[in-house]
């Protein structure tokens, strides 16, 4: 009997249905000799700080920095159900061996590691690695399973990045929060990522536009430009100059030019075009991405290969012949053409996965039954997959240098010769998702047949003014670009990897951005907000540094490899931290009350100092007072209750505050009373109710 581990239970379920593990089990499924369960997502995490000691529930400075001697693992509330399933079985004397079927990346190897480490399973574990979802895929895979030990670099890359963020983001988060007494979110990766968007908004704030002019001969509909004076008195007069006049082609080059056919999709190409072509935001693309992998219908979506292996041909070749028959109707799909698979397929460019392509099983899918989100995104995928394969896109790049009056002007234009792989890009230029040319659009960039010699009497001459361009707000498309080539410069050209986070975590890092509310989207753009701009600001180059971000995600790769070994990466972390402390340790009281200019809401029952409202709690504005009121509290949470401002104004002025909506879960009502408040000398709060006499039997109405 084995055990196989799947993250999901979708993908448990592909895998079971393969392997003949039939019968429906609470946790998991079972057949003849192999039971098949999944661990949920992340079932586990490291501990917050306050689980290794109870003294960290208070943020003090002095506390600083926390680095776990042995780090500790939990099962989250609501999935450890779950867990002890997977205990059980992994350590059922009727298993003999265990399949990691995790997701085939760092994070499955880490989602695996922590519920086998947690269990005390001492079972041996063997991986199986695949990048589709096809019942073909899986059986090849369950025959040829990998020894774990094979995966040991990778899980230990997994565990290393997950310590990273942990002691840098517990450490920064703290230190910072409790320096400036405001809130403030530091994160390893997320931080030097906002930085590049606020760099941005300084980019365009600082931005002063300039006037210039064109000056333009209409020589016969063609479009002869003098450009960029800036002087308006110059383009003036050059225009009087030959206005009416004739103009003489002075030469005219035409240079044949071909555009080769784009790579396959890796993660963030797929995400970046998912955004500009539907406004797709990067989390979307990869949810929808992973819901088709998990029904089979296209490879692994997590993935940084644009290439496939060269034993693929063969399967490459019958899911492009599937392609154009699934998508027949659409425009140039109904008439294929020899695909060049050589374009594709490079062994030494494919790491852990190839590139994202469809699968044979869209053939017989009923794309209906797909969400909008994850038909759109398939047929990005399908209609990539085939430009990438097709002829070069061929045009006559057109030159034309005219001359007037002793001035020269400049005209260009381009000749379409073949259309090639750029007919599908077509597909999604219109609503019908149809590659059909569009004559105007062909027209706007051809100009007029013309040859040296000719000349254009009384020619018509004009002035148009224009304006310098700033730079353009990220959207996610281009931001995303911006993260993968983050701290190209500071690299050599032989370096594997470069950038901000992976592929299969750009798009997290981009969302806790906007949920922590130091980035917002207005449109296709994403910018940084006021809160954000302000924590870029106080903080350290070296914590907003892309290329020492980027330079982590190097050290990662290499520890993959197996070239570097952990505490090599982790006392970088540990060095960090020290250095962010030290600097910590300069910011004076002036700079630490720079975000305390708002009004204070009462004084500390403790020490006597402000309290000012916080985003989670009311909080004393001493650094050596551990006093705090916070909004949600174990003792309200029954009674549905947090503490807004005017509560706990009264509550530190009088030490009560007179509550109306109170609600009993014995019985179902809501009722008013006094809640009291006893603050310790240590600064702990403790609450009680009071029932004035008066008011003892008056009870609210019950609510729906």
């Amino acid at each position: 009997m084995y055990l196989v581990i799947a993250e999901k239970p979708s993908v448990s379920r592909a895998i079971a249905r393969v392997i003949g593990a039939e019968n429906r089990e609470e946790g998991f499924l079972s057949g003849k000799d192999c039971i098949v369960s999944w661990c949920l997502g992340h079932l586990a995490e490291y501990l917050p700080p306050d689980g290794y000691d109870k003294r960290y529930e208070s943020w003090k400075y002095e506390d600083l920095p926390i680095i776990p001697d042995e780090w500790k693992l939990a099962v989250s509330r609501e999935k450890k159900e779950q867990f002890y399933t997977l205990k059980r079985l992994l350590n059922s004397p009727d298993v003999e061996y265990v399949v990691n079927a995790c997701d085939a990346g760092r994070e499955g190897e880490l989602i695996f590691r922590r519920v086998y480490q947690l269990s005390g399973s001492r079972k041996t574990v063997k991986r199986l690695w695949v990048s589709s979802m096809e019942d073909s895929a899986i059986r090849a895979g369950m025959e040829q399973l990998k020894d774990a030990e094979e995966y040991r670099n990778l899980a230990e890359a997994a565990v290393c990045r997950a310590k990273a963020d942990w002691l840098v983001g517990m450490n920064a988060t703290r230190a910072f929060t409790t320096k400036y007494y405001k809130k403030l979110t530091v994160g390893r990766v997320q931080t030097p990522t906002l930085a590049m968007l606020v760099d941005r908004m300084e980019q365009i704030k600082k931005f002063r536009k300039e006037k210039y002019f064109n000056v333009e001969l209409d020589c016969d509909g063609m479009k002869a430009e003098r450009q960029k004076i800036f002087d308006p008195e110059e383009a003036e007069k050059l225009r009087n100059l030959c206005d009416g006049k004739d103009a003489h082609v002075m030469s005219c080059e035409s240079v044949e030019k071909k555009m080769k056919p784009p790579r396959l999709y890796d993660l963030t190409t797929l995400q970046r075009e998912a955004n500009r072509i539907y406004g797709f935001t990067a989390q979307q693309t990869l949810t929808a991405a992973q819901s088709l992998y998990e029904e089979k219908l296209i490879t692994y979506p997590r993935t940084d290969s644009n290439f496939l292996t060269e034993d693929m041909e063969s399967t490459a070749r019958q899911v492009i012949r599937v392609i154009h028959e699934k998508y027949q109707l659409m425009g140039p799909f109904d008439k294929p053409e020899k695909p060049d698979l050589g374009r594709v397929m490079n062994n030494k460019k494919v790491s852990d996965h190839h590139a994202i392509i469809p699968t044979i099983e869209i053939a017989d899918a009923d794309l209906n039954d797909l969400k909008e989100t994850e038909q759109k995104i398939l047929f990005l995928i399908a209609a990539h997959t085939v430009e990438a394969v097709s002829r070069d896109h061929v045009f006559r790049e057109i030159s034309v240098e005219v001359e007037c009056e002793g001035e020269h002007f400049h005209a260009k234009g381009k000749e379409i010769m073949e259309q090639g792989w750029k007919i599908y890009e077509a597909c999604f230029r219109n609503p019908d998702g149809i590659a059909i040319e569009d004559p105007k659009e062909a027209a706007k960039e051809t100009i007029p047949k013309v040859k040296k010699g000719k000349t254009f009497y009384h020619v018509e001459a004009k002035v148009t003014e224009h304006f310098t361009s700033p730079p353009k707000p990220y959207t996610e498309d281009t931001l995303l670009a911006a993260m993968e080539t983050a701290g190209n410069k500071e690299f050599d050209a032989e370096t594997e990897k470069k950038g901000l986070g992976t592929p299969a975590t750009r798009a997290s890092i981009i969302e806790k951005l906007v949920h922590s509310q130091y980035a917002c989207r207005k449109g296709k753009q994403i910018v940084a907000t006021d809160d954000g701009q302000s924590l870029i600001e106080i903080l350290p180059d070296y914590l907003k540094s892309a290329s020492m971000t980027a330079e982590w995600e190097n050290q990662l790769l290499e520890m993959e490899h197996g070239k570097i070994q952990p505490e090599q990466f982790l006392t970088g972390i540990r060095n960090l931290i020290t250095m962010m402390l030290n600097g910590c340790d300069q910011i004076s009281e002036e700079e630490s009350g720079r975000f305390q200019s708002r009004e204070s809401i009462g004084t500390c029952p403790v020490c006597g100092s402000l309290v000012y409202e916080g985003k989670k709690n009311y909080y004393c504005s001493s650094r050596e007072c551990n006093f705090a009121l916070w909004k949600e509290t174990r003792y309200l949470q029954s009674m549905r209750k947090t503490i807004d401002k005017r509560m706990a104004a009264e509550l530190l002025k009088n030490g009560s505050t007179h509550v109306k909506d109170l609600y009993s879960a014995k019985k179902d009502r809501y009722f008013e009373a006094d809640l009291l408040m006893k603050t310790q000398d240590d600064g702990k709060v403790e609450f009680s109710l009071s029932f004035p006499k008066n008011n003892y039997n008056k009870k609210t109405k019950k609510r729906a």
